[in-house]
């Protein structure tokens, strides 16, 4: 969808695996952030770690091995007022190559052919 505007920032870091990704979605009108938080925890295959002040955040090595995506530093873009920011991880070899290419062809064949 063109409509949706989504700025990512992949950041490279000496880890055994998974990716790591600060990413920007901005909305066409205000959200609540309190229900953007409630559509994550209820969204199969995500899993919200989001309390820094307790040092719980989204890190590679929770991801390892995982099919979930984890999302943290859920927080509004103070730059934006319809934007958020996010901090997002998974393990590459799993969602962001064999697990998401199943994902994929199970959604082709459900909604598109």
């Amino acid at each position: 969808d063109e409509t949706i505007a989504i700025t990512a920032t992949a950041v490279r870091v000496p880890v055994v695996g998974g990716h790591s990704e600060s990413v920007n979605v901005e909305f066409t009108q205000p959200f609540d952030i309190g229900e953007l938080k409630e559509i994550l925890v209820s969204t199969d295959g995500v899993i919200v770690l989001d309390e820094p002040e307790d040092d719980q955040y989204p890190m590679p090595i929770y991801a390892e091995g995982k099919d979930d995506v984890f999302v943290g530093r859920i927080r509004k873009d103070l730059s934006h007022p319809n934007a958020v920011n996010l901090w997002i991880v998974s393990d590459n070899l799993r969602k962001g190559a064999a697990t998401n290419a199943v994902q994929i062809a199970e959604h082709v064949i459900e909604h598109v052919l």
